[in-house]
């Protein structure tokens, strides 16, 4: 570097660091906060040359005993070790043990011990009246029919192999259990179980995490065996299923995967209609009426029937079983394939279900489809429940019902339909796009809630959805409370685990493609992180990464601020100031009256902060360029052309003050005395020289009358009243207040 140029800086250096507040290198990369690639994750975010998963395919045959309400099962796993590591035991997850008391139930959340308390929230607080639950482990055998050694630990289970399994083979283990099914009206937090229907004397049986099932075993952390404890949910490994179902005769079970034996378990009246649904695309088929319904719940037949399933490349299998069912299916036409979308829903559901439901199942197939990839299974379900909304593999169980004469509000019905696109468009994340829900919950709930939102905007545009400015109050709480996105799943508070963990990263996703990104180069970009990762498990660093990878974009600041801290949001527009260049061709009358307001090109204009617009503006007086400043240069501006350019036009400076701490672009709507409007936008890059506060100027053809920052509210600011010049009169009182305190 030639000494000239040295001096310069050297020269300049106090000019270029004009923050005075300590830095704290918002813009620096994010390496050290996420893992470091290798062979098995690049550093463009897709998987390695030597990525590898585990894979794990099941047979199993379950009896429910309506009676007693026990599930039985037995069942094989094929485990297939894809891993370059030697395993002499493997983790099998019993997540139905989270039932057993002395487990976090939530039951205490928002629930103190008061002067006035309801029998409901006193049992789910002490649970005196106790039930039983968790699992019963009869029997496992290896392959050869050998006992396998084991040792519980609450919601896992340690199997000791008898042969240790190398790399690149597959063991087999035979396992035996039965559990009490528990009534899903004891918890605050129910994902499955029966519901009890008084009326008729009837249950809805919601079979989820049913099953022992195979923990992963991954290239970040060896054994995923975190325990489960309701809020994180599942990590899972894919395989085939082959499920075979007994149950009441009379009951219509609704599962992942295809019916195998429909000639076995349906009249000839269903199995007609369910043919003539799979080739009908504009409206739902009753396969099941409202009138078969009634007469089947009253039969309670003692017969039992097996309904046998098949499902391939799924990461878990899930059922209902009820004879209460209505049923309706349609199929959806996807570019590559047809899907059959399908409902069941008690009588209970009517007429709401019945009109939307299946619609609601299309409409997500077909926005999250062209959003990511086809939906790549055979059938898509929505179950009603009560309450909650849980997905699974090709199954959701949905609440939302009307009350007892069928009628139901419009924010319950947008409410119904939105936990139904919802639940469906979990296929996606985490069921195909597979990531690890129990360490990091915003990764599936966030991208989902994003399409979710997105399906709604779009096929139901009257509905209510989330923008940026719903977050704003979230992110302007108590700094002592919240918590980052990324947060484990089970470390957040129950009471804002939905807005950290859904809301939030939907709102920087739609931040990110509606106004840092661009929605074509966005769009290509979440497209690619699900392509590159469908039926594989993604980390963090793998969805940061591709977005970068994908869009040529540095976003690391973003992802920094929005995911790994608690700042938000808040510009001031602290100052403004209006110049024009000083003519000397100006009329007398005006001369006499700007050269009170002149100002020169050495800087003695005032510091002060200006309130509005009323003073006028105050006037530069531009003098030519000394040959000095050219330093070495031998051509020279075109001066002349500079003062025609700038002739009679307004010069605005403004400062922008970062209140909140999070790094964004500056968007400025300038509103101009003829009534028009025009909007610039600086680039979050703007603050790399100063995180705390910039300076920036325009020149506009027109007078402006009011300045706006952020005016179609999206970036999440939590205080919209100091975005304003000139400023209202509460703003400019609190102004003079703060500088008195100086």
């Amino acid at each position: 570097m030639r000494n000239y140029f040295v001096l310069i800086i050297i020269v300049l250096s106090p000019l270029l660091n004009a923050q005075t507040q300590p830095w704290q290198g918002k813009f620096e990369p994010i390496d050290n906060l996420i893992a470091p690639a290798n062979n098995y994750r690049t550093a463009s975010g897709a998987p390695g040359k030597d990525y590898w998963q585990q894979r794990a395919n099941y047979k199993i045959k379950a009896n429910i005993n309506e009676k007693t309400n026990v599930l039985s099962g037995e069942e094989v796993i094929t485990y297939f070790n894809n891993s370059p590591d030697n395993l002499s035991y493997v983790w099998i997850q019993l997540e139905q043990n989270v039932n057993k008391k002395g487990n976090e139930d939530f039951g205490s959340i928002n629930n103190p011990v008061k002067d006035s308390i309801t029998t409901q929230n006193m049992q789910r607080l002490t649970r005196v009246v106790d039930f039983p639950a968790g699992y019963t482990i009869k029997s496992i055998t290896d392959g050869n029919g050998k006992t396998l050694n084991t040792i519980i630990n609450n919601t896992m289970m340690k199997i000791k192999l008898n042969t240790v399994l190398k790399p690149g083979e597959s063991a087999t283990f035979s396992i035996s259990w039965s559990y009490p099914i528990t009534d899903r009206s004891m918890y605050r937090l129910s994902r499955e179980g029966y519901e009890y229907f008084p009326e008729d004397d009837n249950s809805s049986y919601l079979m989820a995490h049913w099953f022992p099932r195979m923990a992963v075993y991954n290239d970040t952390e060896g054994w995923q065996n975190q325990q489960f404890q309701k809020l994180g949910e599942f990590a899972l490994e894919f395989g085939d299923y082959d499920v075979e179902i007994t149950v009441p005769a009379d009951h219509i079970v609704a599962a992942t995967g295809m019916l195998e034996n429909s000639e076995s378990v349906l009249t000839k009246t269903q199995r007609k209609r369910l043919e003539k649904a799979k080739k009908t695309f504009d409206n739902p088929m009753m396969i099941i009426t409202k009138e078969e319904a009634i007469e089947n719940e009253s039969s309670k037949t003692t017969k039992q029937k097996t309904w046998k399933f098949k499902a391939k490349n799924v990461r878990d299998f899930a059922f209902a079983s009820s004879r209460k069912f209505l049923w309706d299916a349609q199929a959806v036409k996807l570019e590559s394939n047809t899907v059959l979308a399908m409902s069941f829903y008690p009588k209970e559901g009517l007429p709401v279900w019945k009109d939307n439901s299946t619609i609601a199942v299309k409409h997500a197939l077909e926005v999250y489809s062209e959003a990511t990839f086809d939906y790549p299974y055979p059938v898509c379900i929505s179950v009603n429940t009560s309450n909650i909304g849980m997905e699974f593999p090709m199954i959701s169980f949905n609440g939302g019902r009307p009350d007892k004469n069928g009628n139901i509000s419009e924010r319950a019905k947008q409410g119904m339909l939105s936990t139904i696109i919802h639940e469906v468009g979990h296929n996606w994340f985490p069921m195909i796009v597979s990531s690890d829900e129990r360490k990091w919950m915003w990764m599936d709930e966030g991208l989902n809630t994003f399409l979710h939102q997105r399906t709604l905007e779009e096929r139901y545009p009257d509905f209510n959805h989330v923008t940026p400015k719903v977050i704003a109050p979230f992110m302007s709480g108590d700094k002592n409370i919240l918590r980052p996105i990324m947060t484990t799943s089970d470390n957040e508070l129950f009471n804002q685990f939905g807005r950290n963990f859904y809301v939030k990263p939907t709102v920087g996703l739609q931040m990110l493609r509606n106004t840092i990104i661009g929605k074509e180069l966005f769009d290509e970009a979440f497209k690619e992180y699900a392509n590159r990762w469908k039926y594989k498990h993604p980390n963090p660093s793998d969805l940061f990464r591709t977005l970068e990878d994908a869009t040529a974009t540095d976003l690391d600041w973003f992802i920094r601020g929005w995911f790994f801290t608690t700042d938000h949001v808040d510009m001031e527009l602290s100052n403004v100031k209006w110049f024009k260049v000083f003519e000397e061709n100006t009329n007398i009358e005006d001369k006499n009256k700007t050269l009170k307001t002149k100002i020169t090109a050495n800087g003695t204009n005032s510091n002060a902060e200006a309130q509005n617009f009323s003073n006028g503006p105050e006037y530069i007086n531009m003098i030519e360029t000394p040959d000095k400043d050219y330093g070495q240069f031998l051509s020279r501006l075109n001066e002349k052309e500079v003062r025609k350019q700038l002739s009679g036009k307004n010069i605005y400076e403004i400062t922008v003050k970062n209140r909140g701490g999070l790094v964004m672009p500056v968007i400025i709507e300038w509103t101009f005395t003829d009534g028009s409007k025009e909007i610039d936008k600086l680039p979050a890059e703007v603050w790399r020289r100063n995180e705390y506060e910039i300076q920036h100027t325009f020149i506009k053809d027109k007078q402006v009358a009011k300045i706006n920052l952020d005016p179609n509210l999206e970036l999440a600011d939590t205080d919209m009243q100091n975005n304003v010049f000139p400023k209202s009169k509460t703003q400019s009182e609190f102004n003079t207040f703060k500088s008195k305190q100086k």
